[in-house]
């Protein structure tokens, strides 16, 4: 059996859940880099749709991330 890796957890996700952003990769895979990780499977081949979208802070204010989704 193969060890598991952030690559494979991340396209694991991102096949059940259908997309995923930096918060939700640290809370559900802990994976801090989620931008190195996606740059490593685009050189592996995998397509992703990137957009960017906008969530609240605790602050009661708004900050902008990047939402992956797997093509």
């Amino acid at each position: 059996m193969a060890k598991e890796t952030h690559a494979t957890r991340l396209i694991a996700y991102l096949k059940e859940y259908g997309n995923v952003t930096s918060l939700d990769a640290f809370k559900e895979l802990g994976n801090t880099r989620l931008a190195a990780t996606i740059f490593i499977l685009k050189q592996e081949g995998y397509k992703f749709e990137t957009k960017n979208v906008s969530v609240p802070t605790r602050w009661n204010d708004s900050a902008t991330v990047a939402k992956y989704t797997l093509i």
